[in-house]
């Protein structure tokens, strides 16, 4: 860490900076005390409301998928039956204690926040530093509702029905043994009752190491000015982490308990999967080991753990593979990177591939080329205003939410095999590679890694410009399931391979959309664009119309010409 230059006058400033911060601190937490009952009544009685009105239905639709699924196998159904009533009981009780909770965080920080942040507003501070965290808190808070509204509702559905629907001969499928359950169901509870203290216990020990390490690295950000204290606007939501948190150490103190509770449930899994309950038994030792060489890691401490360890798969982890893969894919990226780089260096482009790339920014990028991609779309007759009448009115959404995002992706990924870079185009000033992709899992496994793999086979397949343009076509057009369904599509190529490889692409394509379509917010946004779309489109028509009805006025004698030369065809 290096003191800057000015780090006097930058404390004094700071000291400076504190009455302030106590008057926008106490005047945030008048505000939670107005707001903040209105605020967590909000999401308490929504969400509360939204779960119990539809718990009838999720514990119906829920059995009914189990027993209509082919994914599992019969003994494993009738397991699934017996236990499906305490993961439905605890859903209702976790579900309203949850809101409850969040109604009240929300409803206290969220003002707080906005009072702090108002600091950082380029004109009206004044105004902002009183009226932000009011109003906008409530909206907020009916915004969280909707989005939770969405996720137990379409998103849920969504999912049941990829659980009824027919599986193919390579989708996976899950059984279990009869004559492993008695271990499966011994091992669950030994490891429960054993791992969870055992995990308690570490966690507790841990806290402090937990709470010195976060007051540490904040102090010396706020004399370095570097990561929250970069910025003078972002010191007062610094301060307010120094103060907070011991409270993030204690969430995480309880996150950590229920997660032993699912480590534990877990060594039934291994037992089936290894086929012995003596690997069981070991992995009862193994998991608090895990756990604590994961808080090492994540608190930066020795390597390892000096717990025992014992050998509780037979041959490799599940995990290893796509971690060996997940390494070697960073080795290549890191190669391929350095050398791109080198190249792009020399004729001086603007690309950047350092920034660290974040899923808000992702997820803003994806809309933002939905919202581009859709009026090109209109424009070339592809997408009409009957399709977002359908998806507005009619809930027919299949070709907007599904097929817009997907056909975005694609081009997305044709542009990045075009001009052949290490990740994904995504501006021509952004691009996503496992270098600068944040550490979210999520970005990475279920986004990044799928579409870099169908961005080499798509730069294996050397498709020229007359198949692109009918390739785009068809991907909004027709579906994709079947290969017939591009038979009458014109696909320039006779080859049935290539239309299999192209349609299995998007296929994929479409399923990472599926996926994505089920995340929170993504229903809201969508539907906003598709509202703004929807807008635009019936401006553009009603702009033509009063064109020609002006045309029409203008000229009488052609109008009428026209319409005679029409009837006589």
């Amino acid at each position: 860490m290096e003191v800057p230059v000015g780090f006097r006058s930058s404390i004094w400033g700071l000291i400076r900076f504190l009455p302030f911060f106590f008057l926008l601190l106490v005047l945030g937490l008048v505000k939670a005390a107005l707001f903040g009952d209105i605020v967590a009544g909000i999401i308490f009685a929504g969400n509360s409301a939204v779960v119990l009105g539809l718990w009838p239905a999720h514990a119906f639709w829920t059995t009914y998928a189990v027993v209509r699924t082919k994914r599992l196998g019969l003994l494993l159904k009738i397991l699934v039956l017996l236990l499906l009533p305490v993961p439905l009981v605890l859903w209702l009780i976790l579900s309203i204690v949850g809101s409850l909770l969040v109604g009240i965080s929300y409803g206290l920080f969220a003002p707080l926040a906005a009072t702090l942040q108002a600091v950082g507003a380029k004109e009206d501070r004044l105004y902002h530093c009183l009226m932000d965290g009011s109003w906008s808190a409530i909206k907020r808070s009916c915004t969280f509702v909707r989005d939770f509204t969405d996720l137990c509702f379409h998103s849920y559905f969504s999912l049941m029905d990829d659980m009824i629907k027919d599986i193919g001969d390579d989708d996976w499928r899950l059984d279990v043994k009869l004559s492993m359950v008695p271990g499966m169901f011994l091992v669950s509870m030994l490891a429960v009752a054993i791992d969870v203290p055992m995990i308690t216990l570490v966690a507790l020990v841990k806290s402090p190491f937990m709470l010195l390490r976060g007051w540490q690295r904040l102090l010396q950000d706020l004399i370095g000015r570097e990561g929250p204290f970069l910025e003078s606007v972002c010191v007062p939501f610094a301060a307010l982490a120094i103060i907070l948190w011991p409270i993030a150490v204690s969430f995480a103190f309880v996150g950590a308990i229920f997660a032993g509770f699912l480590m534990g449930l877990y060594g039934g899994i291994v037992v089936h999967q290894e086929n012995s309950l003596r690997m069981g038994l070991a992995y009862i030792v193994s998991a608090v080991a895990l756990f604590d060489e994961y808080t090492n890691d994540f608190l930066y401490l020795q390597d390892g753990s000096c717990l025992p360890r014992p050998k509780y798969r037979k041959h490799a982890v599940p995990h290893s593979g796509q971690l060996e893969r997940g390494i070697s894919l960073d080795k290549r990226g890191r190669e391929h990177s350095g050398s791109f780089g080198e190249k792009l260096a020399s004729v001086g482009s603007r690309r950047l591939k350092d920034v660290e790339v974040t899923v808000v920014q992702l997820w803003d990028w994806l809309f933002q080329s939905c919202e581009t991609n859709g009026r090109m779309l209109i424009q070339d007759g592809l997408l009409t205003v009957q399709d977002i009448e359908e998806c507005l009115h009619k809930g027919r959404c299949k070709k907007l939410t599904i097929r817009l995002p997907g056909y975005c992706i694609l081009q997305c990924l044709l542009r990045s095999a075009k001009s052949d870079t290490s990740g994904l185009l995504l501006t021509e000033d952004m691009e996503l590679t496992l270098l600068n992709s944040s550490r979210d899992r999520f970005l990475k496994d279920w986004f990044l890694r799928p579409l870099l793999i169908i961005k080499e086979q798509i730069k294996g397949l050397h498709l020229d410009d007359n198949e692109m343009h009918f390739f785009n076509k068809l991907i909004m057009t027709c579906d994709s399931e079947k290969l017939e369904d591009w038979s009458y599509g014109c696909f320039p190529s006779d080859d049935n391979i290539r239309k299999a490889q192209l349609q299995a692409i998007v296929r994929r394509t479409q399923g990472i959309v599926t996926s994505l379509s089920r995340m929170p917010t993504f229903r809201r946004r969508f539907h906003d664009l598709i509202r703004t779309l929807y807008l635009e489109s019936k401006e553009e028509t009603g702009m033509a119309s009063s064109k020609h009805d002006l045309n029409e006025r203008a000229d009488p004698e052609s109008s009428s010409r026209t319409k005679g030369v029409d009837a006589i065809v």
